[in-house]
């Protein structure tokens, strides 16, 4: 039989979370990104972060946890308390190492709290200015006539930019090598120094160089120019080639709904924002938010998406 002490004792776990929605946020927010300081996801971070404040009456403070391509602070949080007080700025990395990682140490959506995407943006293909190569065609020549001498930049293992060098040399029948960063303008700098011969990089850290002439951008990873780019889509010399990517919004899993209801729409209107838009849009990205849901179906398509391309090129898993 029901009694009022039994129906109290069930429903106090749903007060509580209801008392603690309401009294959130109550201190400082941690904005998490996984990559290095001035790069794209530590940008995209900080341009939201303000707005942010504002509209929650709290800081929201951004915070670089690098390594293995964003795994390192994407665990953090799935295991950091569920109360609204840490968040991370996820990007396309987070479906890359999905399907890269063997054992990943968290489920990519379960453990999460999807609150909605931020922004979709394509990468740029460039090299050093005075380097030999100068097109699309020629690094394909230059890399099919000596297999692996071609050495490209990410992010990190199991990051989008890292697959998406993968699926260049895939779909060109080339070799190309590898070379992992933390994130950063360090390709950038490597990249003029000719320590590296080829960068896979957002338009947040290639753009200013390009636009100055200091690299050469070979393309565009968009099936269509991109605004603002000088530079052709890497399709017309690889037809079917295309990727964008994105970065999105997150807490932990079991964050209150309530609370999860909040950052979502106070994000969709900073997104809504004309000088947030044009700050992106500057940054080579596209403001786009997305409910949470959609938010879910669309990081498991990506999933599946690389998944495919991990599979179809023979790449190892990563342990």
């Amino acid at each position: 039989m029901w009694t009022r002490r039994g129906a109290l004792a069930l429903a106090a776990p749903f007060l509580a979370t209801g008392a603690a929605a309401q009294s959130w946020p109550d201190r400082p927010i941690a904005l998490v990104q996984g990559f290095a300081a001035g790069g794209n996801a530590d940008t995209i971070a900080r341009v939201i972060a303000a707005p942010l404040s504002a509209a929650l009456g709290r800081p929201v403070v951004v915070e670089g946890r690098t390594g293995a391509g964003g795994n390192i602070a994407s665990e953090a949080v799935a295991r950091a308390r569920p109360d609204g007080h840490t968040l991370i700025l996820l990007t396309g990395g987070h479906a890359a190492s999905a399907a890269l990682y063997r054992n990943l140490r968290f489920d990519p959506v379960r453990d999460l709290a999807l609150i909605s995407t931020v922004s979709v943006f394509p990468f740029v293909l460039a090299t050093a200015i005075d380097g030999p190569i100068t097109d699309i065609p020629t690094l394909i020549a230059r890399a099919r006539a000596a297999p692996g001498s071609v050495t490209f930049s990410s992010v990190g293992v199991g990051s989008t930019q890292h697959l998406t060098g993968e699926l260049l040399a895939q779909m060109t029948g080339v070799e190309l090598t590898h070379v992992p960063y933390r994130g950063g303008t360090q390709p950038l700098t490597d990249l003029m120094g000719r320590r590296i011969e080829l960068m896979v990089d957002s338009v947040t850290v290639t753009g200013a160089a390009v636009r100055a002439g200091t690299i050469r951008a070979l393309g565009v990873t968009s099936a269509a120019p991109w605004p603002g780019l000088p530079a052709r889509p890497v399709a017309e010399a690889v037809p079917g080639f295309e990727v964008l990517s994105w970065v999105g919004l997150a807490a932990p899993a079991g964050t209150p709904e309530p609370v999860v209801a909040r950052l979502h729409a106070e994000l969709a209107r900073v997104l809504d924002t004309p000088s947030v838009r044009e700050t992106l849009a500057g940054l080579g990205s596209e403001a786009r938010s997305s409910t949470p849901e959609e938010m879910r179906r669309f990081v498991e398509g990506q999933i599946e998406t690389w998944r495919r391309v991990v599979t179809r090129a023979g790449i190892p898993q990563v342990d």
